[in-house]
Parts: C-alpha cells; structure tokens; sequence
C-alpha cells in the first residue's frame, strides 16, 4: 500500500474538519474580533502582549510539538498495528484533541488570561483547585519521567561497522554528543544575543548551520559518550534542574529558537518521504505485540499510549498559561488553537509513517527515539541522498532529543511553579527546593525501574495526561453551561476520554496490586489510585454543576462569557 495515497487521505480529514467541524466549534463560541483581549487590555511588554496570528501560531505549535507525538505513535504502531493509530490519530485529533485546545484557549481568554486551574478554582470553588493543581503536579511527574528515560535509551546504543566510514559507530553516542552540543551552543546563542546585540539575521545565519555541523560532528566522534542508560538520567535531570532555574535568555530562549529550526526541517523532511519518497507500507494493518511492555489490550490503552497527537491535557497548560496571553483578537483562537493541534496529528502521523515503512529487523529492540531517528533520516535521504544516511539518521535521532528537552523544560519549571504555588514558598532557596523535589522524584523512579523504564511509566503518563484534558474539558462545559451556550461539543468528548482513562486507571491498579507485581507496577497503581480519587471528586463537583442544583456564580465568571 502507498504511503503517499495514506497520507493525502490523513491531510484531507485534517483540512476538512479545520474547514467544517472547527468553523462550527468557533460560531459557538461567538468569537468577537471587537472584544478587548487580555493582551490588548494588560500589555504589560513581559507576559500579555499582543501577538500576530501567524507568530504566535508559529510560537504555540513549537511548544506543543514536543516528543509525545511521535513517542506514542509510534509504540502504538508498533503494538497494535498502524490502522488503529491512524484512525485515533484522524478522528481524535479533529473531534476531541482540537476541540480541548481551541476551548481551553477561549475559555483562558475570556477569564483574563487565567489558567486552566484558576478557570476550574471560578467555577468549582478552591477544593477542586487544590485537587486539579495536584492533578497537574503528579502528571507533569510522569512526563519528567517517561521522557527523561525515552532519551537515556535514544543515547545508549552498541558500537556498529559502516561502509563510508573509517572508525567504528555508535548511533547512540552520535546523537548524545549532537544534543549536548546543540544545547551548548544555545548557551552561547543566549549570551551573544544578550552582550554582543547582532543582527537577528546574522545570529541566525551562523548558529542555524552550527547545528547541522554539531549533526555532523556526532558521526564522526560517536564514541565519546557512550555511557549507560542510569548515568545519562541523572545528567539529563541534572539538566532540568538547572535549565529550571536558569534565566529564559540564557537557554530557554536561545534553544527554543535554534529548536524551531530543527522542528520544522524535521517536518519538512517528514513532508517530502511521505508524499515524495515513494515509500511502500511494509508493516501489518493490525498486530498485537505485548513484548512491548504497554497495555496490551487496544481498548483502552491504544488511546492513552497515543497522548499527544490525538489530545494532550498538557496542551491545555500551554492554551491558559502562555498563549491566551498573546491572543491579539479572538477569532485568532481558532488557527492558533485548534489549528497548531491539527498541525500536531500531522506530525504525529510522519512519527507513525517511519513505523509503516520499517521492517520487522529495523523495530526489533529499538525506543521510540531510535525508530524516528531511523526513518526520518530515510525520509531525508530523498533530499541529500542515500550516502547520507548516517549524517539524516543522527539529525532526526537528535531531533526527537530536542523535542524532549523542550518538554523536559517545560515541565520541569510548571513543577516548580506548582509547588510553590501550592505551599506559598517564595524567593530563591524555594526555587531550588521546589526543583529539586520535582527533579528527585523522577530520578528515584527511573533509577529503580532501570533502563528502558519509559516503557513502564507511558501508559500512566499517557493516562494522566489525557484524564487532564478531560477535566479541563469538564470545567469549559461547566463555564459553557453557565454562559448560557450549549455544552455537548466539549462534554461528549469529555465523557469519552473519561470513561478511557479511568478505564486504563482501574487496569493499571489491579495489575499493580496483583501478585508478582514489580515494585515500580505497586508505584505506577498506588499513583494510580490518587489520580483515580481526585478525577473522581473533580467529576462529582463538576456534574453537579452541570446537571444538578446550580450554585452562585462569582461576579467575574457571570460576565466571562
């Protein structure tokens, strides 16, 4: 079967339900291009700045386009087979993950720019706030995990011969060494922009291809880093606790924007194999591989093995954290909310293609980082041909790393926020100890499950994660329904990734309490049953509101709508 003929189907869903489905979702919503924005009204020049459409789509896809989607697509296709991915990956994205982004978005900006967590605490009152924000911590635990351990394996790999080369190479070192470099050379980026002021173009023209050297560079000194999968976690949370406390021009700043170059030269590579490679189907429709360590019943634990791409509660951070911050007016909601995550299935689909196209011999053994790295770089080959695999394979193995240390960040810093929100610590000393908890945990889980531990934390991250866009789905109904304005468009999807998640939830607590159960399954079914508890309660407070006796609302919920 053509790739090609896959893919154009895939991009005409995709268009189609941007055109209708998201058209329908926005005459809902009523959007108002007269309508005072939080930006607009704040402008304060730091956090609410009035922000062009086209930009600040550019700037939100890059924050959402991390690793999940092309981590969980990937084992999902590998597990279950491509055509049941593809179908959640199509029709999730459009009626569900779109849908969660695009209200999350409207709803942040019509409550000041508030987040999502404020949005719940306006109208369901401070204890579903507490147990929501607790909601959140746990879930951002679970994603420093799962992909703290997913890039210590992308970095770990034997040595191999290869024709056109004259010492031995090893793929993990290679793209270990060009991710350390990258980030360096994002410190560096950061303090030239900060002291010297170049031109942004001359900055871009010098750094942009010091990024492809650093590629390059890797495959030829691929043995300098070849440590083991436990010493890699450490640095790599190392990482994040620095990276958490370091000012955002230094790094966060600096390699977001080398990052966006290597993000969109992925998906151009991705673009050109899919549609121009003339790349066959080579794996089964349908397979059932429980070797891979997830879930092994494809209800439910296709849906939540393939978070993001599909809908990501994470994604809902980002709609009520930074972005609504940015809304210039607010029928830009629609292409930068539910537009960047249909932009996102897009990648999550490439992310699934380079398993399509994969023989059994190129899966066997091999994490998602390596998958992706292996076919994206076939996909380049297209471009910079066949005598370039080591150098295209590399690129796109670095690649996914990059993606995770976007999220690593991310995460990292939203944990240490959390905390100290949490408990009201302030000032530095509470910085550090705030970062340093939500850095410790990770470690001790991944440091007892051992090496390829991703593989035991992704379907409870996966299900956290999508149990968090149902919640916050629940709270735009409750809004919505109190606004006066019809609610079923969000709480129908809220409905069914509920009934998935706290599906996944219960499976995952009687596999961890059974007899013979590892120690990290007790862990992953103990967390289980406290995410289990708050979805639970948050879900009491929330139906009650929509269908039960109504309470008061607060003056400013009264007039958000």
């Amino acid at each position: 079967m053509s790739l090609f003929l896959i893919a154009l189907i895939v991009v005409a869903v995709l268009a189609l339900g941007y055109r209708y489905y998201g058209g329908f979702i926005a005459a809902q919503y009523q959007l108002d291009p007269n309508a005072r924005t939080p930006a607009v009204a704040v402008n304060d020049g730091v956090d609410f700045v009035p922000t062009r459409p086209f930009y600040l789509l550019g700037q939100h896809f890059s924050a959402i386009a991390a690793a999940g989607p092309i981590a969980g697509p990937i084992m999902a296709g590998q597990q279950f087979g491509w055509l049941p991915a593809l179908l959640w990956i199509g029709l999730g994205v459009v009626f569900i993950g779109a849908v969660h982004d695009f209200s999350t978005l409207v709803a942040s900006v019509r409550h000041g720019g508030h987040s999502i967590a404020e949005v719940v605490r306006e109208q369901l009152g401070r204890n579903a706030w507490l147990a929501i924000t607790l909601f959140i911590y746990l879930s951002l635990v679970y994603v420093i995990v799962a992909f703290t351990d997913v890039t210590a394996s992308t970095f770990v790999s034997g040595d191999v011969e290869l024709k056109g080369l004259e010492t031995k190479f090893n793929p993990g070192g290679a793209v270990a060494l060009a991710a350390v470099l990258y980030l360096s050379l994002a410190v560096v980026l950061g303090f030239v922009e900060r002291y010297l002021k170049p031109p942004l173009w001359l900055s871009t023209a010098i750094f942009v291809p010091a990024t492809l050297f650093v590629v390059w560079l890797g495959t030829r000194m691929s043995t300098v880093l070849t440590l083991d999968a436990s010493t890699w976690s450490i640095l790599i949370l190392a990482y994040c606790f620095v990276a958490s406390l370091t000012p955002v021009w230094a790094l966060l700043q600096p390699r977001g924007y080398l990052g966006g170059f290597v993000l969109y030269l992925a998906i151009g590579a991705g673009v050109i194999g899919v549609f121009f490679g003339g790349f066959e189907v080579t794996q089964p429709a349908l397979s059932h591989k429980p070797e891979t360590g997830i879930g092994t019943a494809m209800f439910p634990f296709l849906f939540v093995t393939i978070a993001c791409g599909a809908c990501s509660g994470f994604h809902g951070l980002v709609c009520s954290g930074t972005t609504s911050k940015q809304i210039q007016a607010e029928p830009h909601c629609k292409s930068v909310g539910f537009g960047a995550m249909l932009l996102e299935g897009f990648v999550a689909v490439i992310a699934l293609a380079t398993v399509m196209i994969a023989s059994n011999a190129d899966l066997a053994g091999k994490g998602p980082g390596a998958v992706y790295g292996q076919g994206l770089g076939r996909f380049l080959t297209v471009l910079i041909g066949k005598d370039n695999l080591v150098f295209a394979t590399t690129f796109g193995a670095m690649a996914f790393s990059t993606f995770v240390f976007d999220t690593l960040d991310v995460a990292t810093r939203l944990g240490r926020y959390l905390l100290q929100e949490l408990f009201q610590w302030q000032g530095r000393v509470a910085a550090l100890v705030a970062t340093g908890v939500t850095c410790a945990v990770p470690l001790a889980f991944v440091l007892m499950a051992g090496p390829g531990a991703y593989r035991s934390f992704w379907t409870l991250f996966g299900t956290s994660n999508q149990l968090l866009a149902a919640l916050s789905l629940l709270g735009v109904s409750v809004w919505l329904k109190r606004s006066g304005k019809r609610f079923w468009y969000t709480f129908y999807p809220m409905l069914f990734v509920l009934t998935i998640t706290l599906w996944s939830l219960l499976l995952q607590i009687k596999a961890g309490f059974a007899a013979g159960s590892t120690a990290i399954q007790t862990i992953n079914a103990a967390v289980s049953v406290v995410l289990f508890v708050l979805a639970v309660g948050l879900n009491f407070h929330g139906l009650r509101a929509l269908f039960g006796r109504e309470p008061e609302l607060t003056t400013h919920s009264a007039t958000a709508a």
